[in-house]
């Protein structure tokens, strides 16, 4: 086995599992680490993966990370969140980071969206409502990066085991 490549493996194993951590860990990026393994391998062995399908993996990563960011607010918007509570709920994820990762993260999000809806007068269910809402928004981008981070990893996996049996 070629001493580059099996270096090439182990790192791509390590970047997919950083890339898994990173689906659930804000301000890292899942995706687009499970996406270096890929393009890793591509470049120690050329005939690992062909450009177009790195290239729609590249696409569909930028997507997939845009929308980690746009699909809470999107949810929040939808039900007429306030500026307070969409604000309330990015400071609530950043507190919730220090305090409980992930899962604090989650919560800060939720409270944080419903006490800035609660701040900018809203009614307690609405305000509850909205911060629901944010919350499963939050939950389904999550889900989004897994799935794109494990099919990443089975076209990973695949391509190693195609090559050495």
């Amino acid at each position: 086995m070629d001493l580059i490549l099996l270096i090439s493996i182990i790192i791509g194993i390590i970047l997919i599992t950083v890339g898994f951590i990173g689906c659930i860990i804000p301000g890292l990026p899942g995706p687009p680490f499970a996406f270096l393994a890929l393009l890793l391998l591509k470049l120690v062995e050329t005939s690992m993966f062909t450009s177009d399908f790195l290239i729609t993996m590249g696409l569909i990563t930028v997507g997939v990370y845009s929308l980690d960011y746009l699909l809470p607010i999107f949810g929040a918007k939808m039900f007429k969140a306030s500026k307070q509570g969409i604000w309330f709920s990015i400071i609530g994820m950043l507190i919730g980071i220090f305090f409980f990762p992930p899962f604090g993260m989650i919560l800060g999000l939720l409270l944080g969206a419903i006490i800035g809806e609660l701040i900018a007068g809203k009614a307690h269910q609405e305000a509850i409502k909205i911060g629901i809402v944010s919350f499963i928004f939050s939950l389904f981008a999550i889900l989004i990066k897994i799935v794109l981070t494990g099919v990443m990893a089975f076209y990973f996996i695949e391509a190693v085991a195609v090559y050495y049996v």
